[in-house]
């Protein structure tokens, strides 16, 4: 493993400790701190903020909080102080952070693998209801977000949470976030291999561990042995993606570089095979080589994308292999096939390996509350083993359903209005937290979303084509916009009377599995919140009126006239 500005003082000498040109690697030496948040974490590693909030800050309040701890630490621990009501989008990027902040948090569980039992979903639900207002989003990173959390109630839900095996530990930061993993590994019946091991085993070495609490930035990874292709593993700093090699049989086709936000990168394979047993040693060095030659100078070059950008395939295996695996050379693999639909949600009704089902069903861009989230819970209980799921599209899936009782759950979840067979447009539609809590949103999404999924099965109820429709609040990507059929961007937009307004850039056909790559964007193409509806309605007929015979909303995209799309 590579040095740490802790280890060998020899070595950091002979590297030129303290220089601070470049980029800001520790392997070549830069170690001074280039930027405020370098320093902060310099000063204090993230992860002994716990400590403060345990026996200061929940005692003390809110205003006790140490401003590098409030904006900087704490997110360590999943948490990030949530939008002040009242401010609007125009203000976002001319406030300090201190205006924009009120004096609650957002308090985000990771759930490793989506994996969950009812146990864990009650209390989940019971920490809304108690300390969170009733909320409570599913993301499409697997997790579990609240809003309206006080500061002097975190330990007390950190102690319900942990009481059930749930942690908050990592969850945001410059850390190793959750670990993506298939909702369905281990019992569909197409699966090609079972990754959970390796999660598990990932999540035991590295999460909470000060040998990998101070990186350059987030890193995302994901692990999924589905032919689905199901945790968007093209837009994760890591990922093991299910093959099959000719001679060795099952394991995984390692992945690096993939991110979206304001420079979207698509990974790349590195063309390696790596047996189950091998993925958290392959995974420690790739997330070693991030630490200690990732970009620390410049917040917005930090991202691994960049330094696989720089280096490319090539030298990154090479640097893993020689400086990370001890030498040893990975073994040369094959690519993972396309999948055969473009759906990869598991919504709906599936036979499990064992001849028993699972049911995947769609929330409204999931948001979901406490109160529904215990009945999720009661009735998984009542109707299967206990065990649940989170999928990468915020959705849920119930495991380990007896074919006599699949009718039966299925009329209990549409009593919820959680659809097993949604239209397209409740099925296909995402949104981020948007300008309700998040500080760095400019426009409204959750209810946005929500009523333009009203409006598209009122206007359109034969519609009955995959598509895909993610609306973000800010440019940062959180919804995946650019990899979305229509990807919705939040900015102010001029309305027709020259008032500035919430509006939308427009994505457009955008694809992850089937022939992966961003949406193009029509030159002055913006919609305002109010014209949305209208707008996708209007495109979404001309797709239906010009495509070809099985031809899907990506490649009509990328053929049709700017006028077909304005």
């Amino acid at each position: 493993m590579a040095a740490t500005p802790d280890q060998s003082t020899a070595a950091t000498s002979r590297r030129k400790a303290g220089r601070h040109r470049g980029e800001g690697q520790w392997a070549v030496g830069h170690f001074t701190p280039l930027n405020g948040n370098e320093q902060f974490k310099k000063d204090d590693d993230g992860l002994n903020v716990r400590t403060r909030i345990e026996t200061i800050y929940s005692k003390a309040g809110f205003d006790s909080i140490d401003p590098n701890d409030l904006r900087g630490r704490m997110r360590w621990w999943g948490l990030y102080t949530q939008r002040k009501p009242g401010i609007d989008g125009g203000k976002t990027a001319i406030l300090e952070p201190e205006e924009l902040d009120d004096e609650f948090f957002m308090l985000r569980v990771r759930i490793d693998g989506g994996r969950l039992t009812t146990e864990q979903l009650r209390v989940i639900g019971e920490v809304s209801q108690e300390f969170a207002r009733g909320t409570a989003d599913i993301t499409d990173r697997q997790n579990v977000q609240y809003h309206w959390i006080r500061i002097e109630d975190v330990p007390e839900i950190w102690n319900r949470l942990e009481a059930v095996g749930l942690s908050t530990t990592e969850a945001c930061g410059d850390t190793p976030r959750v670990v993506l993993g298939s909702p369905v590994a281990g019992i569909a019946e197409d699966e090609i291999i079972d990754g959970t091991p390796a999660i598990d085993e990932i999540s035991r070495r590295i999460i909470g561990n000060k040998d990998f609490s101070n990186l350059p930035r987030k890193f995302k990874s994901a692990i999924s042995g589905s032919p689905l292709l199901d945790v968007a593993h093209e837009i994760n700093d890591i990922a093991f993606v299910g093959v099959n090699h000719p001679e060795h049989g099952p394991g995984f086709d390692l992945w690096v570089g993939g991110g979206l936000s304001t420079n979207p990168k698509i990974g790349v394979r590195l063309g390696a095979w790596v047996p189950l047993d091998e993925v958290p040693e392959v995974y420690t060095g790739v997330i070693s080589i991030f630490r200690d030659y990732g970009y620390r100078r410049l917040r917005t070059r930090a991202r691994l994308k960049f330094l696989v950008a720089d280096w490319g395939a090539e030298k990154f295996r090479r640097i893993l292999e020689d400086e990370y695996l001890g030498g040893r050379k990975l073994v040369d693999g094959p690519a993972p096939e396309q999948p055969v639909q473009q759906w990869r949600d598991h919504v709906g009704v599936h036979r499990q390996q064992d001849g028993r089902f699972y049911v995947g069903f769609a929330p409204r861009v999931g948001r979901v509350d406490g109160t529904l989230l215990t009945k999720i819970a009661e009735l998984a209980e009542d109707h299967g083993s206990g065990r649940l799921r989170t999928t990468v599209e915020q959705k849920m899936i119930v495991l380990d359903v007896e074919e006599s009782k699949v009718a039966s759950l299925v009329e209990g979840l549409e009593a919820l209005d959680l659809r097993v067979s949604p239209s397209p447009f409740r099925r296909g539609t995402m949104a981020c937290t948007g300008i309700e809590f998040c500080k760095l949103a400019i426009v409204e999404t959750k209810a946005r979303g929500a009523s333009l999924i009203d409006e598209l099965e009122r206007r359109m109820p034969e519609f009955d084509q995959p598509i895909t429709i993610n609306i973000n609040g800010c440019p940062n990507a959180c919804a995946r916009i650019q990899v979305a059929d229509i990807g919705l961007k939040g900015q102010l937009v001029l309305d027709d009377n020259g008032n500035q307004v919430e509006g939308f850039q427009v994505h457009l056909g955008g694809a992850l599995g089937l022939e992966a790559g961003f949406g193009r964007k029509v030159r002055g193409l913006k919609v305002t919140s109010a014209e949305l509806p209208d707008y996708v309605e209007r495109v979404l007929g001309r797709f239906q009126k010009e495509r070809e015979e099985g031809e899907r909303f990506a490649t009509w995209a990328a053929r049709a006239s700017e006028e077909a799309l304005s």
